[in-house]
């Protein structure tokens, strides 16, 4: 998909370098402009792709997270993250074929005369959701970033770092325009990938990607984050996995989910799952372990985190991992019912109890993956689970419970880990090093975009990976 933008943009340059030949450089079957919905799947996909891959070139976030850990090279889990350039990589999938796909794509679609009003609406909301998903996943990681001028490319290649915050008021405001501009009576995307063409579903996603920003500054501007907490809610947020924010991966190669790369035609044995992650899931007698995990040992056995680990010593990654067609999540049921339960115990209005979100969650966490009705009932009336019973401040019950959940979903268990500051993580075995609290800047931006690197770098106190983010305060 990305040779094919790359030629075509290739294409377009090699055209305008003569006027003498411009009937013979007319190809009807390979047009010159690049339709903004073709731009939108690239740059969706490759935020799919870059957010469940695994391979320790470009994403290590289940790593950081501590729910899987390394066998032979033991420097990402030891939390070096500039051995391979970690945040280089990270910092150039998501601005370019991510975030520029999608300004593309926008840009696209304001111009074309093809569409009629209500599509063109629709098109612009859709892909203005998935740039606010990523800009706030690329705060969530650095802190300051590129964000007014970026995107530029020749006319700025230094672009200036603008405020965390700023950009997170600035996501706000866009996610709720997002979803005023859905028109439910016009269509949207010829070809809707995501959801089929439900305009409501769309909303839904807009709605709680809104919460999820309002509740992730809850410690920082409560006021703020009850205002627009509270307005999503009211808009309606993602009620069933039915809504969650997921991409079906074809079960071939050329469209299969990431890790079917990185586990499968890598021929490679790198993870095994951590023993910080086992142990509490066997604690728990967690009926999640049978897909989590394969039962090639019995009991279930981590991998020391952070240590060599002889791969047929330990318990292995679920089958399911190993599936081409095993589909992306970037936003679910079960994570908004958790962020429901906070919103609850900070005295926000959305509804029902803490206690029957944080069951809602937990049992969507389940129903994703296939565990049965029985069970899911004897887990929740454990001692230790139950909301009334479970040990531990409410941020404890909630951040424990909320990062099991997020087990497909690195980044975001390392940020529930951030945020909830629960449940507690070990200390790597090699080094001892804290978990990382945010990645340091590219060092190509320290060198290229120095002036403003330095001003950001001071601005958030320090380019330092035990630098806090703005939101986590405590």
């Amino acid at each position: 998909m990305k040779k094919i933008i790359i030629g075509s943009l290739v294409a377009l340059s090699l055209a305008s370098c003569s006027d003498s030949f411009d009937d013979l450089n007319v190809d009807p079957k390979n047009p010159t402009e690049v339709p903004g919905s073709f731009l939108f799947t690239n740059g969706v996909k490759s935020l799919f792709d870059q957010m469940g891959s695994t391979s320790v070139n470009s994403n290590i976030f289940r790593l950081v997270a501590q729910h899987w850990t390394e066998t032979q090279y033991v420097s990402e889990t030891n939390y070096d993250i500039r051995n391979r350039a970690l945040p280089e990589a990270h910092w150039n999938e998501m601005y370019g074929p991510v975030l520029y796909s999608l300004k593309k794509a926008k840009e696209s679609v304001i111009v074309d005369t093809t569409l009629k009003d209500g599509e063109k609406k629709n098109q612009i909301a859709f892909i203005t959701i998935a740039q606010v998903y990523a800009w706030q996943q690329m705060v969530d990681v650095f802190g300051n970033i590129p964000y007014s001028r970026a995107l530029e490319g020749v006319d700025n290649t230094t672009p200036v770092y603008d405020d965390a915050f700023t950009i997170y008021k600035d996501l706000l405001v866009q996610v709720a325009h997002a979803y005023n501009d859905i028109d439910d009576t016009s269509g949207g995307l010829e070809t809707d990938f995501i959801y089929g063409g439900q305009m409501e579903k769309w909303k839904k996603l807009a709605a709680s990607l809104r919460f999820k920003l309002a509740m992730r500054i809850a410690d920082f501007d409560p006021a703020l984050s009850k205002a627009e907490a509270e307005a999503a809610y009211n808009d309606g947020l993602i009620a069933s996995n039915e809504d969650n924010f997921v991409l079906k991966y074809q079960n071939n190669t050329a469209n299969a989910n990431p890790l079917y790369a990185d586990l499968v035609l890598s021929g490679r044995l790198d993870f095994v799952p951590s023993d910080t992650f086992v142990d509490y899931l066997n604690d728990l007698n967690d009926p999640r372990r049978s897909v989590y995990f394969d039962n090639n040992k019995m009991p279930y056995i981590g991998g020391v985190y952070g240590s060599l680990n002889e791969y047929s010593d330990f318990t292995h990654l679920g089958k399911i991992f190993y599936k081409r067609d095993l589909q992306g999540d970037l936003m679910d049921y079960s994570e908004i019912s958790f962020l429901l339960a906070e919103a609850k115990e900070r005295g926000y209005n959305v509804g029902s109890s803490a206690a029957a979100y944080y069951t809602q969650a937990v049992k969507a966490s389940m129903e994703y993956w296939g565990v049965a009705p029985g069970d899911i009932t004897t887990y929740l009336a454990r001692p230790d689970v139950n909301y009334a019973s479970a040990p531990g401040t409410w941020k404890e019950k909630i951040g424990k419970q909320f990062w099991i959940a997020m087990y497909n979903r690195g980044f975001e268990a390392w940020s529930v880990y951030r945020k909830y500051d629960a449940p507690g993580l070990r200390l790597p075995a090699e080094t001892g090093r804290p978990v990382p609290k945010r990645f340091t800047y590219p060092v190509t931006e320290s060198n290229l975009n120095s002036s403003n690197y330095n001003q950001a770098a001071t601005a958030i106190g320090g380019d330092q990976q035990q630098t806090k983010l703005f939101w986590d305060k405590f």
